[in-house]
């Protein structure tokens, strides 16, 4: 808890991380310049540019409406009692674990050494409160990356506040026994420690024991085994393909392979139908699988859409794409578009594509899918 005070009053110099994902993303972007003064996307029913929301992968009227009170008055309790209704919901509870700890640090960002203050209050106050616990872990996970894109991995400050973030776990899964969410966190920790692969497969099995088809805690997993962490390329489509093969009806496993796929695309792609190849494709059908067979409040559902938009304009595929966008525009905090350094501009981009294209192929708002 002393890091988290620290961190919490101390001015933090940000910095973003350019990854390969951005660099894709931001091309797209250029690309699609062009196109985005010859078309209206609000004919289509979608949500102006400026009002797109960042915090979210889609709609969550409650932790929405924490977000704004959190940031109106500093007031940790709505989030205490808003995490406390999820025990028994452990995808949805990691949604709002991950976006309430982004909260936080995005707001430390803003106002170095004031903003997040809420989040310091929560563990001073009621350090055995669960649900503050495992925010705070994820927190410090989130310092910990923006440490590394200032000073590189593996430097001391790097590691002090993974380790803190280990221990905070520690301390949430204690607090909260059977609740998968502090393992799930650790599972970032672990690839920024360097955990053997042997300690890994340990973690790894204390989740699934909890929550074995937790698609939140396969796609923090899958990180490991890429190429850019402890694994390679083959290593993680073998990871992916193993839980879609596993996955019981209405999962969303069958999304994961993309996620794969995603992790591993080239920065400069010299492959001419690339996005039309056979690994994209199976790719690509079980994602959109996944998202017509998973029940529609999935809370984790919008973040395979927003990759579905992505490739599927990317494939020319713009009546499939239009159908995702229906169905998640307005909130755009996910991968790829967080990749990016400007989320609701990627996004943005590539929404515009997708509309030139269905109009170029004869589409209309009144035809649009829904």
């Amino acid at each position: 808890m002393e890091l988290l005070i620290i961190l919490l009053g101390i001015v933090m110099i940000g910095a973003v991380l350019i990854v390969p994902g951005a660099r894709r993303v931001r091309a797209g972007r250029q690309a699609v310049r062009g196109h985005s003064s010859a078309i209206d996307p609000q004919a289509y029913g979608f949500t102006p540019h400026e009002q797109l929301d960042v915090r979210l992968p889609g709609p969550d009227r409650e932790l929405a409406g924490v977000l704004d009170e959190l940031r109106r008055t500093q007031d940790w309790h709505p989030a205490a009692q808003l995490l406390a209704l999820t025990t028994d919901q452990p995808e949805l509870r990691w949604q709002r674990v991950q976006t309430l700890a982004g909260a936080a640090a995005h707001e430390l960002a803003e106002a170095p050494g004031e903003g997040g203050k809420w989040l310091r209050a929560w563990r001073v106050e009621d350090p055995k409160e669960a649900g503050g616990a495992v925010v705070h872990a994820e927190f410090l996970v989130r310092q910990a990356a923006q440490t590394a894109a200032v000073s590189g991995a593996g430097t001391d400050e790097h590691r002090i506040i993974l380790e803190e973030a280990r221990s905070v776990c520690a301390d949430a899964a204690l607090l909260a026994p059977g609740d998968p969410t502090p393992y799930i966190v650790e599972l970032a920790i672990a690839r920024g420690l360097n955990y053997r692969r042997a300690d890994f497969q340990e973690l790894w099995s204390t989740v699934t024991a909890r929550a074995p088809h937790h698609m939140g805690a396969h796609l923090a997993a899958l990180h490991y085994w890429c190429e850019k962490w402890h694994g390679s390329q083959n290593e993680a489509d073998a990871f992916a393909q193993r839980a879609a093969a596993s996955a019981p009806e209405q999962s969303l496993l069958p999304a994961l392979p993309l996620f794969a796929v995603f992790e591993h695309l080239p920065d400069v792609n010299m492959v001419r139908g690339l996005y039309q190849s056979d690994v994209v494709v199976k790719a690509l059908e079980g994602a959109l699988y996944a998202a017509r067979t998973a029940p529609p409040g999935h809370p984790v559902l919008p973040h395979v859409r927003h990759l579905l938009v992505w490739f599927l304009v990317r494939a020319e595929r713009y009546a499939d794409a239009m159908e995702q966008l229906a169905r998640v525009d307005g909130h755009v905090g996910a991968v790829p578009w967080s990749y990016g350094e400007d989320p609701a501009a990627e996004y943005a981009a590539y929404r515009a594509l997708a509309v030139a294209g269905w109009e170029q192929a004869g589409g209309s708002p009144a035809t649009m899918p829904r």
